[in-house]
């Protein structure tokens, strides 16, 4: 058997960076309780380790305004506006650890609604990387996810400006044709494609693998965005796609009559839950 895995698996630039933050808070602490506001990324494996070195994840705005010390550090997804006011007005100290390319949205969409357009958010309203672009967007706001929505949007009767900006993590063929659909309105339109380049190039060479594979093991956790959308990309390439989130997850006698297995994971994937699955894979076959 062949076993091929992508280049791309694993973490992103942005997913690196805020855990690397954790952990130096971690070891930087002086004894400061360390907490982030909602799990940092996107995986169970990493969220366990985290907790057992002392880090706790505050799951709600309750939770958040009962704080009264500690160290709060903003998970990478980025956070509304609202929350950086809470920890501010509650003289509470926290880090920062918004991907970089979230944030530039995050000031995108600051600035487009100040000069009075309508901010148009394609992607998951309820996905933690939208809910904090929203509480950066202002009060004329729309979120949309599929075409139905998209069919259906319509800006107030003064409102002729429209910023579109993507979730980092959206399937990009499917943003174009949102934005088609919007562009069909006769609106005075802005499109920024603000999806990451990572996200585009891990889609790109997962589905390439995929066509050519005779099975597809897509890894990574089950709330992960950017992970659901490398599968369905993957199986509609490859029909005996399999998403797991670790090496127990897998079923190895559903892979014995195939000759080419590629393997992708998402971008909050650890390097050592992808390489324990292709091991595995290597040795059984």
């Amino acid at each position: 058997m062949k076993v091929e895995l992508a280049k791309t698996a694993g973490f992103c630039p942005g997913v690196k960076r805020a855990v690397d933050m954790v952990y130096r808070q971690v070891e930087e602490g002086m004894g400061e309780r360390i907490y982030t506001f909602g799990p940092i990324i996107h995986n169970e494996e990493v969220i366990k380790d985290m907790e057992k070195r002392g880090v706790t994840v505050l799951n709600s705005v309750q939770e958040l305004e009962a704080l009264k010390e500690g160290i709060v550090i903003l998970r990478s997804h980025g956070v509304p506006k609202s929350i950086c006011n809470i920890l501010e007005n509650n003289g509470i100290q926290y880090v920062d650890a918004t991907c970089p390319f979230v944030k530039k949205i995050h000031n995108i969409v600051q600035e487009e609604s100040r000069n009075g357009s309508h901010i148009v958010i394609i992607g998951n309203s309820s996905h933690p990387e939208v809910e904090g672009i929203r509480g950066w967007a202002g009060d004329h706001v729309t979120v949309i996810q599929n075409e139905e929505e998209a069919k259906a949007f319509a800006a107030g009767k003064e409102e002729k400006k429209i910023c579109i900006v993507s979730q980092t993590t959206f399937n990009y063929n499917k943003f174009k044709d949102l934005v088609e659909i919007i562009s069909e309105k006769r609106y005075d339109i802005i499109v920024l494609n603000t999806i990451c380049n990572a996200t585009k190039e891990r889609q790109e060479e997962a589905l390439s693998i995929a066509k050519r594979a005779g099975a597809m093991i897509v890894i990574g956790d089950r709330r992960s965005s950017n992970t659901q959308k490398l599968f369905e990309i993957c199986r509609n390439a490859c029909a005996d796609t399999y998403y797991i989130q670790t090496l127990d997850d897998l079923d190895m006698n559903q892979l014995r009559s195939v000759e080419t297995v590629g393997i992708t994971a998402g971008a909050s994937t650890p390097k050592n839950i992808i390489e324990e699955v292709q091991n595995n894979v290597r040795i059984n076959f």
